[in-house]
């Protein structure tokens, strides 16, 4: 999970597991099936969600699914059914099930969403009337964005309703990332102009007289304005398709000490001319332990002692700051977060309200970034979100719980959660990280501000195109993301984590006495992610596998680790290259040491 996933010009935070996608096609077409085909919405707890049923040229039914508040669009359907006043889909992006019926009119679809969790979801079709008289600026635009030295092609869709309301659909063709939601949608005159809420950017332009051509400025999170003109398309152009990841063949349950000698030969493509290559300036080190055997190594410009940012991983942190507190009686997971924040920062609800376990588990209903944070300097975005920021984004969100709530991974959740327990505490966050798990730990490079010596050895950080990024300074979202590390250092970590029973606390603090029970109620799993997938405090778990993990990403690094302790062992992957385009390879790695540790099929890592 990273804080943020950042394509070129364009960023769009995108949860985990909600990929972008085309419609697959579903099945044969009934007569039944006409009468559905459709655009509806709906409602899951807080997210807003569209639902696309098309016919195809070919008789095929597509299907597709937009979450519009959490910036994924197009997501694939497959395995429909279409009965008789029934229909059933699955969204395997996200292993979730839809089942329901389809009133007379097939104007509602009611049913239940399944994610692990059965939640109601109703679907009403969308009431849209076209115009019938279209608007100058109605049709299909294509447009590029030049970024440095990247183009991205961007297209927008524009439709007006018979009330002359103005609708729009914004597509980053080269990031596979559709449909991307617009509003403020304005004509007045020859003055066009819209936002695009996700990715925080707004577009202001000129429609030339022959109707034809956009002449005008993008702009993103307060940033530099780039030349953006769009040109009337007649017909729109669809995403390229995403290359499936392909295996090498599986090979017997590697040992920590052969790990590297195999990594060598996995490792040959992606050194010679992929993401550590030398022009690219990438380098990773790799912890791995197994029965107790533990490695530490590195490839390209790292070396094995090198410091990273950690990213989201550093919410394991914080989730493991709470179980201590709850240890030594300082706090309850079922406590109202409102109790731990400075008193008259937000109202008590009529209802229920949000609790540092839902914090923990990410089951808050928070959204994943906070509508207020309109970063200085994109370079470092979160530097200057303070915690007055997060108090006023909080006084206006309030605190109140949705019924029904289901996993929505939020950074500023997280941030918040930090923030609570250090005013509980009486101390800053970094402080109290050192004083409940660091310090306990013996973690003496793992901190949030660097001393002198671990900063001559903090690798330089590089963007998803291989460019050199400025390091990410968290303030009030420091629990989401703040710390800093090694691979030596990580691997501690996850050793403590693999066997809470032998952790021996370092002497002079407090907190070692809770340490092992902490980490014990750390692992209890706690809530759903989807099916197969649970949450514990941070920690995400695999059923199948009994993997423990989580990853994180910045502007300029990539974390991804795993611990198992059915199989008695753990790894972590840091590199210097935060995630681009085609997502982070640090989690390639990461997925890929897991199942080479496992003896199963492992995902290549020369694509």
């Amino acid at each position: 999970m990273t804080l943020g996933r950042r394509f070129g010009a364009i960023a769009v935070w995108v949860v985990a597991g909600w990929l972008v996608g085309g419609a697959n096609p579903l099945g044969a077409q009934t007569p039944d099936a006409k009468k559905v085909a459709g655009d509806y919405v709906g409602q899951l707890g807080t997210l807003h969600l569209k639902l696309h049923i098309t016919i195809s040229p070919g008789a095929d039914i597509l299907c597709s699914l937009d979450s519009p508040d959490q910036g994924a669009q197009g997501i694939a359907c497959s395995n429909v059914d279409v009965g008789e006043g029934t229909l059933t889909f699955t969204v395997p992006a996200v292993h979730g099930t839809w089942k329901g019926t389809v009133s007379a009119d097939a104007k509602t679809l009611t049913g239940v969403w399944d994610q692990g969790s059965p939640t109601p979801l109703v679907f009403t079709r969308d009431t849209f009337v076209a115009a019938t008289k279209p608007s100058r600026v109605d049709g299909i635009w294509l447009g590029t964005l030049q970024a440095g030295d990247k183009s991205l092609r961007t297209q927008v869709h524009l439709k007006s309703d018979a009330q002359g309301k103005e609708y729009c659909a914004f597509d980053s063709l080269d990031q596979h990332a559709m449909g991307i939601e617009c509003r403020n949608v304005v004509l007045s005159g020859d003055d066009f102009s819209f936002d695009v809420p996700v990715v925080k950017g707004h577009y202001a332009a000129k429609l030339s007289a022959d109707g034809n051509t956009l002449t005008g400025s993008w702009s993103q999170g307060g940033g530099t304005a780039l030349p953006l003109v769009f040109t009337r398309q007649a017909t729109e152009i669809g995403a390229a398709p995403v290359k499936p990841p392909t295996y090498d063949a599986a090979m017997a349950p590697v040992k920590a000490e052969d790990l590297q000698a195999v990594l060598d030969k996995d490792l040959a493509k992606a050194l010679k001319d992929g993401d550590l290559a030398a022009s690219t300036g990438g380098g990773i080190t790799i912890g791995v332990v197994v029965h107790g055997v533990r490695r530490v190594f590195s490839y390209g410009t790292a070396k094995a002692d090198s410091v990273f940012e950690i990213g989201s991983m550093s919410k394991t942190f914080t989730g493991l700051m709470l179980a201590q507190m709850v240890e030594q009686g300082k706090v309850r997971f079922d406590e109202p977060v409102r109790e731990l924040l400075p008193a008259g920062t937000v109202t008590k609800p009529a209802g229920a309200e949000i609790t540092l376990l839902d914090l923990a588990t990410q089951h808050s209903g928070l959204p994943r970034m906070p509508d207020n944070f309109h970063p200085a300097d994109e370079r470092n975005p979160y530097a200057d979100y303070r915690a007055s920021n997060l108090y006023a984004f909080m006084k206006e969100h309030g605190v109140a719980k949705p019924a029904a709530t289901s996993f929505l991974y939020s950074n500023v959740g997280f941030g918040l959660l930090g923030e609570a327990l250090a005013e509980r505490a009486g101390t800053t966050y970094p402080e109290l990280l050192k004083a409940q798990v660091t310090g306990p730990l013996g973690l003496h490079e793992t901190m949030i501000a660097l001393t002198p010596a671990l900063q001559a050895r903090f690798i330089p950080g590089h963007d998803g195109d291989h460019k050199p990024a400025h390091a990410w300074d968290l303030d009030a979202l420091a629990g989401a993301g703040a710390i800093r590390s090694t691979g030596a250092d990580m691997l501690a970590y996850l050793e403590a984590n693999l066997h809470p029973e032998a952790v021996k606390p370092v002497a002079g603090f407090a907190a070692g006495k809770t340490l092992s029970a902490a980490l014990v109620q750390d692992h209890e799993v706690r809530a759903d992610v989807a099916p197969g997938t649970r949450i514990a405090l941070s920690w995400f778990y695999v059923e199948d596998s009994g993997n423990y993990w989580h990853n994180g990403g910045t502007g300029g690094y990539a974390s991804y680790g795993f611990f198992n302790p059915k199989g008695d062992y753990a790894a972590v992957v840091l590199t210097n290259t935060g995630p681009g385009e085609h997502g982070s390879f640090a989690d390639k790695v990461g997925e890929h040491i897991s199942e080479r540790l496992a003896g199963k099929p492992a995902i290549s890592l020369g694509d």
